[in-house]
């Protein structure tokens, strides 16, 4: 589309331009190439050519050192061009990728600022305000679901400790009302005789230890 903008209003997108100056530096860049090739070439041949008349016709080789020098130094200047062209080759490509990361970085910024054209700290702040109430009577509705019909009672502890304690007293009274009425001691049987009454006395004797016991635990 800019292609075809830049060929109704005669100017060039940047990016258009940068394109083009790049094919034609890296054109010219082959074309030294090539040439640098091309004296190289030439640098062997005279440099040959010396060492064959070297001994047998000097002013042969002399002059084809003089070649090979006229080479070299031309090769050297084409050097320095292909150094000069890379460079900004590299420059406008470094340039070109400078103003895509813009333009990107600027769409980036202008969504933004549309995104957030519609959003203040208020609004949000509010709206969390609003979230956090509902997410409270959410709470609440779910505890009030969760908990059965009638057992809501609340229940006070101490009055359940006064209630257990005077079981535990009344239970520790009919046990010290029962001690009273056992029989300190009872008549001996006569030797080799059995009265059946045995397995009372043990009986009384454990009933007597248990409360000897029990009267020791309270008194600590």
């Amino acid at each position: 589309m800019s292609g075809w903008m830049s060929y109704f209003t005669g100017k060039k997108d940047t990016r258009e331009s940068a394109r083009d100056a790049i094919v034609g530096l890296r054109q010219n860049l082959l074309m030294l190439e090539k040439k640098e090739e091309f004296l190289q070439k030439k640098i062997d041949e005279e440099m040959k050519k010396a060492k064959a008349n070297a001994t047998t016709n000097k002013r042969l080789a002399m002059n084809a050192l003089r070649q090979k020098k006229a080479h070299e130094n031309e090769l050297d200047r084409i050097a320095g061009q292909r150094l000069t062209l890379e460079t900004q080759v590299n420059a406008i490509e470094s340039a070109n990728l400078n103003a895509e990361t813009m333009a990107a970085m600027k769409k980036g910024a202008d969504a933004l600022k549309g995104i957030h054209s519609n959003l203040t700290a208020e609004g949000v702040d509010a709206t969390m305000d609003k979230i956090r109430e509902q997410m409270d009577l959410t709470n609440e509705i779910s505890d009030a679901i969760s908990n059965p019909v009638g057992m809501g009672i609340v229940l006070d502890e101490d009055d359940l400790k006064d209630e257990l304690e005077a079981l535990e007293q009344e239970q520790l009274d009919d046990r010290l009302a029962g001690a009273d009425r056992v029989p300190s001691h009872l008549p001996a049987s006569p030797v080799g005789q059995t009265t059946g009454r045995a397995p009372v006395q043990e009986e009384e004797d454990d009933e007597e230890a248990q409360l000897r016991q029990l009267q020791a635990e309270l008194a600590m």
